[in-house]
């Protein structure tokens, strides 16, 4: 905003200037020219004082001066002096009229003076003189012109920069209590500038602060009282397990509801982080090792149903700047999903797309439907419910986005990550070497394609 209005103003002043100065040049150009025709009308009557055209053969004298002077009679011919050999218009003029002519040719000014005999004009008087005087001081008039509109320029110019700094340092007062707002910093207040429309928005801003504290104070009581109901019920629906368990039940169903009470406890857990903690910037994910871990998971019982799971890596170094805990509910949403609605085999690749990663989830069924937005709208229509729009929220809570990057046939949903910060990525590689040489086996069934 500042380098626009420094241009800005610079340029109006410039055009100011130009459209003041370049007639008041001409007008100092023609006032100069006039001046120095009017010297030579005079010095040309001066002239004419001591100039006799008589008859008696008698030649003619003219004064000494630096003008180009000549003679002419009548008829246009030259007796004496320096000019053209016949009379031209201007003298003509002069011999016709009976009275001072004066013209200009080029940068010549050119007087003719009649000459008179008694009462009666015999002829005319013709000087000729170089405009290089006036031009010269309408030179230096320019010049002055020119130095007086490069100061006028330069003061709107150091105007525009005072006012500049006086109108942005405001706006950039309130830029970092938004930033510092948006960071979570709900007490974060405005600075107050003196300008009016700044002001107001450095109000609206102090209330929106206030309105978003209230609202999050609220959710996380809430989140607290939320997850009390659930652990509550799903600790008794475990003890119930495992006194099942004890008893000696050994059907491979009580496993199976074992294992989907530890992932529901781990999937509270992680909503409460999300709603409670901003995305941390250290926070790092290994993609290809999310993807492996993914299909583990999620084979077998896709392999009930008779549909393959497959795994793509076309990254190096995929690592994602998210946690890795959230990251896992979304992609086990988007792979439920297209176990659901899906058919045929389904396909976690992770590749490079721009500066950042991406994780795609595909599958062989129809596709989505018109509108592949209306997926992630909660309680959406063709059997979808809340798990998109919950996908959707957790990717963006991590700075990350879900979308629909084909909708089908054969759909694909793509989460789109920025890659882990250099630092951080050196600290997850290191970690990740240390996991593979302590375990090499746990990464030695895993089928990459």
């Amino acid at each position: 905003m500042r380098r626009r209005l420094i241009l800005s103003i610079a340029a109006v002043a410039a055009v100011a200037v130009v459209l003041f100065a370049v007639p008041l040049a001409l007008v100092v150009g023609a006032k100069y020219r006039g001046e120095e025709l009017l010297r030579l009308q005079r010095d040309t009557v001066a002239a004419t004082r001591a100039t006799d055209l008589g008859a008696g053969g008698d030649p003619v004298e003219l004064p000494r001066t630096s003008d180009r002077l000549a003679v002419y009679d009548l008829a246009g011919r030259r007796h004496a002096g320096r000019g053209p050999a016949r009379a031209d218009a201007t003298v003509r003029a002069a011999v016709r009229s009976g009275r001072l002519t004066a013209d200009t040719h080029g940068d010549r000014l050119v007087v003719a003076v009649p000459l008179l005999q008694g009462e009666r004009v015999s002829g005319a008087l013709r000087a000729q003189r170089s405009d290089a005087a006036a031009a010269r001081d309408m030179r230096g008039a320019w010049l002055g012109l020119a130095a007086l509109a490069a100061v006028l320029v330069g003061l709107a110019v150091l105007a525009a920069v005072v006012l500049g700094r006086a109108l942005a340092r405001p706006l950039e007062r309130l830029a970092d209590a938004a930033r510092r707002l948006g960071d979570g910093n709900f007490a974060a207040r405005a600075p107050r500038a003196g300008i009016a429309e700044a002001d107001a928005i450095a109000a609206a801003l102090d209330g929106s602060a206030r309105r978003l504290d209230d609202l999050v104070a609220r959710e996380r009581a809430f989140s607290a009282n939320a997850s009390h109901q659930l652990r509550t019920p799903l600790a008794g629906l475990r003890l119930e397990l495992e006194a099942m368990q004890l008893a000696g039940e050994t059907r491979s169903e009580l496993v199976t509801a074992l294992a989907e009470v530890d992932r529901l406890e781990t999937t509270i857990d992680t909503l409460l982080a999300v709603a409670r903690d901003a995305p941390r910037a250290t926070a790092v994910t290994d993609l290809a090792a999310l993807a492996d871990a993914a299909e583990a998971r999620w084979r077998g019982r896709l392999a009930a149903d008779g549909r393959p799971l497959r795994t793509v890596v076309d990254a190096t170094q995929p690592l994602a700047g998210a946690a890795e805990e959230v990251l896992c509910e979304a992609l086990d949403v988007l792979v439920a999903n297209a176990r659901r609605h899906g058919a045929g085999a389904v396909t976690l690749t992770v590749r490079e797309v721009g500066g950042g990663l991406a994780l795609d989830v595909a599958d062989e069924g129809p596709g989505l439907p018109d509108d592949p937005d209306a997926v992630f709208a909660r309680r959406a229509g063709a059997g979808h419910g809340i798990g998109l729009a919950l996908a959707r929220s957790l990717v963006h809570a991590e700075g990350g986005r879900l979308t629909v990057t084909h909708p089908g046939p054969r759909p694909v949903l793509t989460i789109l990550l920025r890659r882990a910060r250099p630092d951080t990525a050196h600290v997850a590689e290191a970690a990740s070497a240390d996991d593979v040489a302590s375990a090499p086996e746990a990464t030695a069934g895993l089928e990459r394609v």
